[in-house]
């Protein structure tokens, strides 16, 4: 029984996958007109450092780029390099940020809370907008590192 039920878990399918669903329709549902500003930003920034167009993932995460991931137990799937979405009055950046030098640039963000991999802020101008960008900048290229993928 546990063996169909492992089987069964390996074979399900991540809900959060790149779609065609509009990304400015996503925005201008969710967002508050603060929440927009901040979003073209972090649009900007995202596309810059990525080199991607913005995809919606599931239906509510805009990402940029993807890669390849596989678990030890053989489950694989893809998911974009960074992200963010619109959690009611916060934004959430989905980002690696396990490293030394990630731990580093957070000390010095600004006003944020972390998740495992989720960095939750009210506002784009609470953040250090520098050290947002080399944190991003290092989250890509850690999971570039990791699973493959361009530069």
């Amino acid at each position: 029984m546990a063996a169909d039920r492992l089987e069964l878990w390996a074979m399900a399918e991540n809900k959060t996958r790149a779609n065609d669903a509009p990304v400015e329709a996503y925005i201008a549902a969710r967002a508050s007109e603060a929440q927009r500003a901040d979003c073209a930003a972090l649009m900007e920034m995202l596309a810059r450092l990525t080199g991607e167009p913005p995809l919606m993932w599931g239906p509510s995460i805009v990402g940029y780029g993807r890669y390849r991931y596989v678990y030890e137990s053989g489950r694989s799937g893809e998911m974009c390099l960074v992200g963010f979405a619109l959690r009611g009055r916060e934004t959430v950046v989905y980002l690696d940020a396990e490293g030394e030098a990630q731990q580093a640039l957070l000390a010095r963000l600004g006003s944020y809370r972390m998740g495992k991999s989720c960095l939750y802020f009210k506002r784009l101008a609470e953040l250090d907008a520098g050290v947002l960008q080399a944190l991003i900048a290092g989250s890509i290229a850690a999971l570039r590192g990791r699973h493959g993928g361009p530069g």
